[in-house]
């Protein structure tokens, strides 16, 4: 099993796969390092060496109590790029991964780094707020809170379907990607997944954003159900230092996986430019 230990102790579990110039992938939340496979696979097989952790909580990394927050999330990351002594490496992030890609560039400089991808990032913030009057009100985080608490087994299920832009008329369901969903969720523990909606809803990345002075390519699908476009997306574009921004019409939020086959193409380009 590859690992790492962060500092606190906790085992950080991350899959290792192909040669070359390194390509390191943040998850979303519930999931793990796998919702990662389908480019993982691709950029593995056209020369790239592909790492993709379990975030602390997630997946086959330690059960922590503690440490469930950005900064930490963060350092964690930093702990896998020093261990494996990665340089040159492109970043990619999805949802709160995007944000922990940020947290951890703010955190740990751009030494070890060349370009960034955020994908359905959280960036810069979701909450509404009084910088932020467009996002998401509190109470729609409450209620995640309160889904999670009260049948989580239930709750992740039921999320898949928005998740993937599955509910949408026309939309082709994948009954087996829904129930990978679930199951990678249910891998997460309750104390990681109840601790994590605080952090991808209510941190603030503005500042974030703008020490990542590396090229960094933002994809967003205009047709994302939870983490809406206008409030994330377009806002980061405008604070990123050589930011651009790719949106993908009709996608939802799970586009790795609606949308490999052109994720896994731009991915590959961007790499190559």
């Amino acid at each position: 099993m590859n690992t790492v230990t962060a500092k606190d102790g906790t085992i950080i579990h991350f899959t290792d796969w192909g040669h070359g110039q390194p390509v390191v992938f943040s998850h979303g939340w519930p999931l793990q390092g796998d919702a990662w496979e389908d480019q993982m696979m691709f950029l593995a097989d056209h020369g790239y060496r592909v790492i993709a952790h379990d975030r602390r909580g997630h997946g086959a990394s330690s059960k922590a109590w503690h440490g469930n927050d950005m900064d930490t999330y963060a350092d964690d990351l930093g702990t896998l790029l020093e261990a494996l002594d990665l340089t040159n490496t492109m970043l990619v992030g999805h949802s709160t991964g995007g944000g922990e890609v940020a947290r951890y560039i703010r955190r740990h400089g751009i030494g070890r780094v060349g370009k960034a991808v955020l994908i359905g990032a959280v960036t810069p913030q979701m909450m509404q707020s009084d910088a932020n009057p467009e996002g998401v009100p509190m109470s729609v985080f409450d209620g995640i809170r309160e889904g999670v608490k009260a049948d989580r087994a239930q709750f992740f299920l039921d999320l898949a379907t928005p998740f993937y832009g599955f509910n949408r008329e026309g939309a082709k369901v994948s009954e087996g990607l829904r129930q990978t969903f679930w199951l990678q969720g249910m891998r997460c523990s309750l104390r990681s997944a109840y601790a994590c909606i605080k952090q991808f809803s209510e941190t603030d990345f503005s500042a974030d954003l703008k020490k990542m002075t590396i090229p960094t390519l933002v994809v967003h699908g205009d047709d994302d159900q939870i983490v809406p476009l206008s409030t994330t997306a377009r806002r980061a574009v405008e604070m990123l230092p050589q930011g651009t921004l790719s949106v993908y019409e009709g996608a939802g939020h799970g586009l790795p996986q609606t949308h490999k086959d052109r994720l896994n193409a731009d991915l590959l380009a961007f790499l190559r430019t």
